[in-house]
């Protein structure tokens, strides 16, 4: 079998659509409403063709190119009118995800044969560990009526675990993206006790137990690949500070108050991260554009999209007409 493949060789069967990373486009938003609202018109042909043939194509059709500002970054609330699509989309991007940290543990275990035995064991228990979290979010795409393959796949995920250094995969991985997942499931939970859904918060909570676990391992052998030889320790926090950038755009992960997902302080501390990554960690989610901005945007984006509908023109709407126009 293949050693070190790209997300680009990435196996996955009809049902599947894959998708740019939106990380990228995201990257390159100012925290300027009209600058937002610019740069999405001028990519809008190209994310409706991404999302089509998809349960987006319709969301798309509704809201427009600012969708996913009204959707993935909104408040997950019972009460929000978008709340349905939200949880759907956000519960097929934890399953998606779930499968590329099986395919990167998986990876990492067979990329890396001459590394100790206990990493190769950690890799193959966080295998485990990763195919019955796939189980958990499957069966809970049917609970809330989702099915596999609905929603669009990124790859962004998968994209960190492809380093050719095991110390970068683990850094990346499981002290990012694993620090990720304990953040992104204490919201869900949260969710889950204010919808009442006791289904969803025993699931998730059990799937965070396993998060914990993982990110331990990234810290210890973080640790250990880097003892003695400083340069590695510095690389290895370059390379996990470069792949927070990318996971914490748009406040969609932040420390600040109108964040979608704050940082999840009492599971990261228990998992290993000290007071210190975590300001650091809250410093690089803060950039970029407020949530705030990137709604605002989408409402904009939303008349526009309705005004071009009716054949009206749509550069001249001032700003208090728009959410009229919206309505």
């Amino acid at each position: 079998m293949k050693r070190f493949i790209s997300h680009e060789e990435l196996a996955r069967d009809s049902r599947f659509k894959r998708a740019s990373s939106r990380g990228r486009l995201l990257e390159s938003l100012p925290d300027d409403v009209d600058g937002v609202v610019a740069l999405l018109e001028q990519v809008a042909p190209k994310l409706r063709e991404r999302v089509k043939g998809t349960e987006l194509e319709p969301v798309f059709d509704e809201l427009g190119p600012g969708y996913l500002f009204l959707t993935q970054f909104g408040a997950l609330r019972p009460e929000d009118p978008n709340v349905e699509v939200q949880l759907k989309m956000r519960l097929h991007s934890i399953f998606v995800g779930e499968m590329q940290a099986l395919e990167g543990a998986g990876r990492t275990l067979w990329d890396f044969p001459d590394a100790p035995w206990e990493f190769r064991m950690n890799m193959a228990r966080q295998c485990w560990d990763e195919s019955r979290h796939c189980q958990v979010f499957e069966k809970l795409l049917d609970h809330v009526g989702v099915g596999v393959g609905d929603y669009p796949e990124a790859t962004v995920l998968f994209e960190a675990a492809c380093a050719d250094d095991p110390t970068l995969r683990v850094a990346g991985v499981n002290r990012c993206l694993e620090g990720l997942a304990c953040d992104a499931f204490r919201a869900m939970i949260e969710y889950a006790k204010e919808a009442d859904d006791p289904v969803m918060e025993q699931a998730i909570d059990f799937v965070l137990a396993d998060e914990l676990t993982h990110v331990r391992f990234g810290s210890n052998w973080v640790k250990q690949f880097t003892r003695d030889n400083p340069e590695k320790f510095k690389e290895a926090k370059a390379f996990q500070r470069e792949v927070e950038r990318r996971f914490s755009v748009g406040s969609g992960r932040s420390g600040r108050g109108d964040a979608t997902i704050g940082i999840a302080r009492e599971e990261r501390l228990e998992a290993g991260f000290t007071e210190e990554e975590l300001r650091e960690i809250a410093e690089i989610a803060d950039r970029g554009p407020s949530r705030g901005t990137l709604v605002e945007a989408a409402t904009v984006l939303k008349a526009r999209h309705h005004a071009r509908l009716r054949g009206e023109p749509v550069e001249s709407i001032p700003g208090p007409a728009v959410t009229a126009a919206a309505d």
